[in-house]
C-alpha cells in the first residue's frame, strides 16, 4: 500500500519505518523542524514534500501532527483536493477519535484512529516500544477495524478495538499510568535528595522496578504496599509533618495520593474499619 505521513514526528516516523519494513511503499513524508534530519537518517529513500503533495499520491495517509493540529491538517489536505474517496486518513492520537477526521471523512475518504499503548522519548525508542505494545483501533465499520488490526500487526503491536466515545478515558488513563508516574517519580527524587540520599533516581530505581513488576503480577490491589495499606496513621501523621517543614507544597499531592491509596486499600478488602477510620482522620485533619 501507499502510504504518506504528515507530521512525521518521533512517532510518526517510526510507524512509517515499519510500514516500509512491512512491505509498504512510502511516496513521502512531512514536517517542520527536525523532520529531515529524522527522514535521513530512518527514511533516507523518501522523499520529504509538502502535505498536500505526499497526501495525494497515497492510499493510506497517516496524520502524526500534535493533536490539536489534527484536525486543521486533515481539513487543509481536503480543501486542497489531496484526499481522494476511498483514501484511508488515519491519526495517531489517544485522546482525539474519528471526530478529528470528518473533513475526509465528508468527502468519501475512509477514517481510522490508532494509538500505541507506549512512551516514546525518540526515534530508536519508538522503534522498540512498538514492537509488543497494546495499540488501540478505532474505526468506523469491521472492515476498517480489520484494516487497523492488519496494520497493528505490521507495527509488530498487539491491536484492541477501542469505542470513539471511550478514547478520552483511555487517555486519561494512560496519562496516570505514564505522565503522572514520571511527574511522581520527580516528586519523589527531589525529596530523597533533600534528605540526602546520594544518587537518588539509581537509588530509587529498584524499588520501583519490582512495584511494576508486582503490578504485573498480581494487579494493583495484591501489589499495594504501604502505610495507608497497613492503616498506619502515625507514619501517615509523620510524613505529612516532613513535608511541611521541608516541601509545603507538596502536602495536598501526598494528601490526595493517600486517600486514593486508602481507597484501593479498602477495596482490597486488606483494611480493618477501625484503621481505615484512623487514616482518615489524619487526612482530614491536613485538608
Amino acid at each position: 500500500m501507499k502510504v504518506a505521513v504528515i507530521g512525521a514526528g518521533r512517532v510518526g516516523t517510526a510507524v512509517a519505518v515499519l510500514l516500509e519494513r512491512a512491505g509498504h511503499r512510502l511516496v513521502g513524508v512531512s514536517g517542520r523542524g527536525e523532520t529531515r534530519g529524522r527522514v535521513s537518517s530512518h527514511l533516507p529513500d523518501v522523499p520529504v514534500l509538502e502535505p498536500a503533495e505526499a497526501a495525494m499520491a497515497a492510499e493510506l495517509v497517516v496524520i502524526g501532527t500534535p493533536d490539536d493540529a489534527i484536525e486543521p491538517a486533515v481539513a487543509a489536505l481536503a480543501a486542497a483536493g489531496a484526499l481522494k474517496p476511498g483514501t484511508w486518513v488515519m491519526h495517531l492520537s489517544g485522546s482525539l477519535g474519528l471526530e478529528a477526521l470528518h473533513s475526509a471523512r465528508a468527502i468519501g475518504a475512509r477514517g481510522l484512529a490508532m494509538h500505541p499503548l507506549q512512551t516514546f522519548p525518540d526515534v530508536g525508542s519508538a522503534l522498540q516500544g512498538l514492537q509488543g505494545s497494546s495499540i488501540a483501533v478505532t474505526a468506523d465499520d469491521e472492515e476498517g477495524y480489520r484494516f487497523g488490526e492488519r496494520l497493528a500487526d505490521d507495527l509488530h503491536g498487539v491491536p484492541f478495538r477501542l469505542a470513539d466515545e471511550l478514547r478520552p478515558l483511555y487517555h486519561a488513563a494512560a496519562v496516570f499510568a505514564s505522565n503522572y508516574l514520571v511527574t511522581v517519580s520527580a516528586i519523589a527524587e527531589s525529596l530523597f535528595a533533600g534528605a540526602g540520599v546520594p544518587d537518588p533516581t539509581s537509588a530509587m530505581a529498584p524499588l520501583q522496578r519490582a512495584s511494576l513488576d508486582h503490578v504485573e503480577q498480581l494487579g494493583p490491589a495484591k501489589a499495594l504496599t504501604g502505610p495507608a495499606m497497613r492503616g498506619d496513621a502515625g507514619t501517615i501523621q509523620r510524613n505529612l509533618e516532613a513535608l511541611e517543614r521541608h516541601a509545603p507544597k507538596l502536602v495536598p499531592t501526598y494528601v490526595a495520593l493517600a486517600r486514593a491509596t486508602l481507597h484501593l486499600a479498602e477495596r482490597s478488602g486488606r483494611l480493618s474499619p477501625r484503621s481505615l477510620a484512623a487514616v482518615e482522620d489524619v487526612l482530614a485533619a491536613w485538608t
